[in-house]
């Protein structure tokens, strides 16, 4: 049998003394006990001699790794249970993603903040304890359920006021049962809500600003092309009446208006001024796209224009659109109706397009693949085209409904009914959380009071997005 050891609070994993320091400072001010190790293999001596509460673990390491060290406590009945929280670089999204899908529940970006480390910790330690709490009643639970059928086994030919009270007991179990499931179920939420704010907060936050950090030397470049052109256009105006009327310069001029062909310079510099033009306005258009997708300068609940975001997030695809394994593009059809402006939650809306053409174009290239490989290249089938249509209407006064529809292989009609359950993917390892539909859904529904449905087509899938045109900002 096990023995009980006495917990040793927060254990801090990392090489770098100067954010162990930062880190145990932070912990200690809060009233947390804290131990710390510097790699992977002093720290699972340390866990099984002195379980902590909560493991804060960095994920390069020399030698054992933050994720070997990760694998090796979850492969361990007696540290499993154990909750991790990766430390590592806010764009190191490759590693975030290893890291949920090997059991680490969150992750904290580097440098540390205060505020959001102390946060973290206490919400995941609330985690825990209401997790032990629902594990000592489910035990408790158990009890419950053998004594009753020792009672049964008892009392089995007992009068009908003895089987009343097994009735009772019998309802009384069933509550508890539904009691404990809807517990799971609200930690299960918390979860889910607590990676998709960080998800859609972190995403928002990168995209504006990349597109802050592009904008202000483009326009710099944008504003000052217009005088660039005047500046050219004056000097090649002079250099014509300098020609006019100095036909035969000095030798030393006329041996340097050949040697850099005055004539071809004159007639491609205006064209080299027009191209960096359309250039600039390109990037300019790509900027307002990003901005238009993060909106994190406009007010949580606004109306827009549902178009905008979703072209605006077909332009952040583009580079997967345009690079399909079969080097055919993906076919955009868009058959936009008349639509009023939406009252809802931008940023979150576009997320949720992000999510469902993301995983349209994953079934797509799923199938160009399956294309490749078996098809040869005078094969019938290799006309396949991939494409995407989308066809927005508005269906009544107060409503509007967005479709998106592929023609890749289709969602099997057994996975229809999970597809929007959390943690739910029929990808492969390491490619996708589970988490995107269950997230879309839940804003779809509970953010804006709409609805998300998916269904098979004959050739691909279809996704239905209905949402009333105004949002009460008190829900």
């Amino acid at each position: 049998m096990r023995l009980e050891k006495e917990p040793q609070g927060i254990l801090i994993v990392d090489d770098n003394p100067t954010n162990l320091e930062v880190l145990s400072e932070s912990l200690i001010q809060e009233g947390f006990q804290v131990a710390v190790a510097i790699d992977g293999e002093s720290a699972l001596e340390q866990i099984n001699y002195h379980p902590p509460e909560l493991i804060l673990l960095d994920v390069m390491m020399p030698g054992m790794d933050g994720f070997e060290t990760c694998q090796q406590l979850k492969s361990n009945p007696d540290t499993c249970d154990i909750p991790v929280i990766f430390m590592t670089a806010l764009s190191d999204a490759q590693n975030k993603v290893q890291g949920l899908s090997i059991g680490a529940i969150d992750y904290i970006t580097k440098p540390f903040q205060h505020e959001e480390v102390v946060a973290r910790v206490r919400i995941h330690l609330q985690v825990r304890t209401l997790t032990r709490t629902l594990q000592q009643q489910n035990h408790q639970l158990k009890d419950e359920i053998e004594q009753r059928q020792n009672a049964e086994a008892q009392l089995r030919q007992a009068n009908e006021s003895l089987e009343n009270l097994n009735h009772q007991l019998e309802e009384r179990v069933a509550e508890r049962t539904k009691d404990l499931s809807d517990a799971l179920r609200t930690v299960q939420r918390a979860q889910v809500q607590l990676i998709q704010q960080e998800k859609l907060s972190a995403l928002g936050q990168l995209v504006a600003g990349i597109a802050h950090e592009i904008n202000n030397p483009v326009n710099f470049i944008h504003g000052n092309i217009d005088h660039a052109s005047g500046y050219t256009e004056d000097l090649l105006t002079l250099f014509k009446l300098y020609e006019q009327y100095y036909p035969n310069p000095v030798s030393h001029i006329q041996n340097k208006r050949e040697e850099i062909d005055i004539s071809f310079l004159a007639e491609d510099l205006p064209k080299l001024l027009a191209s960096m033009q359309v250039g600039t306005d390109r990037i300019r258009d790509i900027v307002l796209s990003l901005r238009i997708f993060s909106r994190l300068d406009e007010a949580e609940v606004k109306d827009v224009n549902i178009h905008e975001g979703i072209d605006s997030t077909l332009l952040i695809l583009n580079s997967r659109i345009n690079s399909l394994i079969t080097a055919v593009p993906i076919n955009i059809v868009k058959e936009y109706g008349k639509l009023p402006k939406v009252k809802c939650y931008p940023g979150q809306l576009n997320q949720v397009f992000m999510n469902i053409l993301s995983n349209a174009i994953d079934a797509l290239e799923e199938k160009a693949e399956s294309h490749c490989q078996n098809d040869g290249p005078n094969d019938s089938q290799s006309d396949w085209i991939p494409e995407l249509k989308i066809i927005t209407k508005s269906i009544d006064q107060e409503n509007v409904n967005i479709l998106i529809q592929d023609n890749g292989p289709g969602v099997p009609d057994s996975l229809l009914e999970k597809i929007f359950d959390p943690f739910f993917t029929t990808k492969a390892v390491g490619k996708g959380t589970g988490l995107g539909m269950s997230i879309s859904h839940e804003i779809i529904s509970e953010k804006h009071h709409g609805t998300l449905t998916c269904k098979r087509l004959e050739e691909g899938t279809e996704f239905s997005i209905t949402i009333p045109n105004f949002q009460d900002v008190n829900d």
